[in-house]
């Protein structure tokens, strides 16, 4: 049995990763999260990129001498020159409900509402020897109010237009066919089996 951590406390990541393991892999991988290797420090973010901050967090569990994994992501909105970027999470200081508010606030008047939601993940191994990272990416726009109570983050304002509704009005399933997090997640599956088999 392979160990893996997963450089995070978001109970929704590690379900997601668990299940994507289960579905995508024939390798027996244990998904652990921070609190069961018993690390409660915080991880600083202070990258440039979505790729630099998830290896940054993945490094956390590899120098304890885990495999560790990590993803960041977040929303680029081309009205806005891109951010708020891997500023995402904290772009309002306050939770998704203020963070959504400010998206509509800056905005507001503006037609040109084309956004992306990118997810980067990462592999770090204790020695270095087979870090990697892959990308995921999803084209959609922000809507001008919120729709669906489902999902998280931008999910209520991020319209895709294949489905004809925002991420938050389609079941976990469904998204994860086609978001940034399950395209990135499939293809690193795909290159973490290779890596380790």
């Amino acid at each position: 049995m392979i160990k893996v951590v997963l450089a995070t406390r978001n109970k929704n990541k590690i379900h997601e990763l668990r299940t994507f393991f289960r579905e995508l892999s024939d390798l027996d991988i244990t998904v652990l999260s921070l609190d069961d290797i018993g690390y409660y420090g915080e991880i600083e973010e202070c990258g440039n990129t979505f790729e630099e901050n998830a290896i940054a967090k993945a490094s956390v569990p590899a120098r304890l001498g885990y495999i560790g994994i990590a993803d960041d992501s977040g929303i680029c909105v081309d009205a806005l020159g891109g951010a708020p970027g891997i500023y995402s999470a904290r772009f309002s200081g306050g939770d998704d409900e203020a963070n959504n508010d400010l998206l509509l606030q800056k905005l507001e008047g503006e037609s040109e509402r084309g956004a992306k939601y990118v997810c980067a993940m990462a592999c770090v191994f204790p020695d270095h020897s087979k870090d990697f990272t892959v990308r995921g990416e999803c084209y959609g726009k922000i809507l001008t109010e919120r729709h669906g109570d489902g999902g998280f983050g931008y999910d209520p304002l991020f319209y895709y237009e294949p489905f004809g509704k925002t991420f938050a009005e389609v079941d976990l399933a469904k998204k994860n066919k086609v978001s940034h997090r399950g395209v990135a997640m499939r293809s690193f599956i795909k290159k973490i089996s290779k890596v380790l088999s």
